[in-house]
């Protein structure tokens, strides 16, 4: 990544994230020119490929099974190494298979600039979503957040090869130009999250979002401490209360040329650090991860640089609500009653249930912009988490045409999610002896009583949730994940853009 050092915020920091390997030159060619490495599927039975030049006993004493994700180098003194890379039964490998394939290659290749790929069973395979997935694959798996090392140690990719006979070429190019769009979107999300929080605050996302919109074709409002108190946003405001840093509001628009198929509204949480405010966290490695509760914002954020380049037909508006919640002697307190820009009045509970809080008042703000349908984004709940871990992502909705839509996109992006029931049941946990309603329900379904606080600020309006406190961050390089900040939604969200009417 070709990032400027950064700088203490005092300096007057701006954070520009990176735009996200434009340079690779990814190809479909008829033939390999001269690479650093090839990588060739293997599957898991029948003939190895003579490219391999190896019989499959001799892989399989070597370790090699041919199951997806595997790997092995094979040395070679006169010509590009080898890397088999595991493709399953033959013919089995979907585009989702083919995404991780490339991943699986790139990462057993992290010394090379100049690789290929030799595919094979690619037949049936729809050539431009191969091509789409093949970029992804390669371009997300090679990701690395090396701005603040003063020495980065990566081997950038120059050239990247794809040699599928049969393949339509020219669809297979198109693919990979909406695969550079999406990655692009996805790293731009991952700079932000894995951004500290020393050097990334609310107004300096502010100032990331108008430079991204100036580049990509999308207009940013930027609404400060004193606007914010006379559009009466008290949940932002409250969760601001204990920050030295102002607060921010981020609408984001998007008008499509001509008549757009509808009005998509997004709001994402963006809450810069997390510290639990007075219901202080303890400090453990999740805690370290706080920097990355911006992660809804950061998604959002992300999809609105795609949606011109990818030519988007529906108007889509985002409202990203961005502070860090912090203890001091002037935070809200438990016990406090916040007055929302809706009327409705909260007790705060519990002041690290924070999200929710900032959130409200941008949904309301959403329904007034008259928007067909809303989808927001929040590192919500660890109750998101320890559910269905760090792989899948509850979603939850009031209108099961827009949640099935953002399944639909899930599903295309390989953005795991499961619906989770928005059970009505349990919404008198979140009754409150003095205001309208608190902030938290009782110790168990938190990511459900989560969602239905969210529900009381959309009325009728066709709204879908997706929680991302687990799926927001890798543990490890994992496929097209890399450690650390995953910009898990971003691909997602721009696939729901791309193909949303109000209808």
């Amino acid at each position: 990544m070709n990032h400027e050092p950064y700088k203490l915020i005092a300096e007057g920091f701006t954070p520009v994230p990176s735009i996200g390997s434009s340079e690779t030159g990814l190809h479909f060619v008829e033939s390999f020119d001269d690479l650093d490495a090839v990588g060739v599927l293997v599957a898991s039975e029948g003939e190895v490929p003579a490219s391999i030049g190896l019989t499959r006993e001799t892989l399989e004493r070597a370790g090699f099974d041919g199951k997806p994700g595997s790997t092995l180098q094979l040395a070679n003194a006169s010509r590009a190494l080898i890397i088999a890379v595991g493709g399953g039964k033959p013919g089995s490998l979907d585009v989702h298979g083919w995404r991780k394939a490339a991943a699986a290659l790139v990462r057993a290749t992290q010394r090379h600039s100049r690789i290929g790929f030799e595919l094979s069973g690619v037949e049936g395979v729809d050539a431009e979503l191969l091509g789409q997935a093949l970029a992804e694959g390669v371009l997300l798996a090679r990701y690395n957040y090396s701005s603040l090392k003063s020495k980065a140690n990566e081997t950038p990719l120059s050239v990247v090869q794809f040699v599928a006979p049969g393949i339509d070429a020219d669809a297979a190019a198109r693919g990979v130009a909406i695969g550079r769009v999406t990655v692009r979107a996805a790293t731009i999300a991952r700079d932000l999250c894995n951004a500290p929080p020393s050097h990334l605050t609310a107004a300096g996302l502010g100032a990331a979002a108008k430079e991204l919109g100036e580049k990509f074709g999308f207009g940013v409002e930027e609404f400060d401490k004193q606007q914010l108190i006379d559009l009466r946003c008290g949940g932002l405001l409250g969760v601001n209360a204990g920050s030295a840093q102002e607060p921010r509001m981020l609408k984001l628009t998007f008008t499509p040329e001509g008549t757009p198929t509808g009005h998509l509204g997004m709001v994402g949480k963006g809450i810069m650090y997390d510290s639990g405010g007075v219901s202080l966290k303890p400090s453990d490695p999740m805690h370290l991860l706080m920097k990355m509760d911006m992660g809804g914002a950061a998604a959002v954020l992300a999809v609105f640089t795609a949606l011109r380049d990818l030519d988007c037909k529906a108007a889509v508006s985002g409202f990203l609500m961005c502070t860090d919640n912090m203890p001091s002697g002037s935070a809200y307190k438990l016990g406090d009653v916040l007055t929302t820009r809706s009327g409705l009045t909260i007790e705060v509970k519990n002041t690290d249930a924070e999200g929710r809080l900032v959130m409200c008042d941008a949904l309301t703000l959403a329904i007034e912009d008259q928007v067909d349908g809303i989808v927001d984004i929040a590192t919500l709940t660890g109750n998101a988490l320890v559910s269905l871990g760090q792989l899948t992502a509850p979603v939850f909705g009031n209108d099961q045409r827009l949640v099935d839509l953002v399944l639909e996109s899930g599903g295309r992006a390989d953005e795991q999610l499961w619906q989770l029931p928005l059970e009505r049941a349990y919404r008198p946990q979140l009754d409150s002896d003095v205001a309208d309603i608190s902030n938290l329900g009782g110790p168990y379904a938190g990511a459900t009583t989560a969602a239905l606080f969210l529900a009381e600020f959309v009325g009728d309006t066709p709204w879908a949730h997706i929680d991302i406190a687990g799926t927001m961050q890798s543990d490890k390089d994992d496929a097209w994940r890399s450690k650390g900040a995953t910009g898990f939604g971003a691909r997602l969200l721009i696939d729901l853009a791309l193909g949303y009417s109000a209808d």
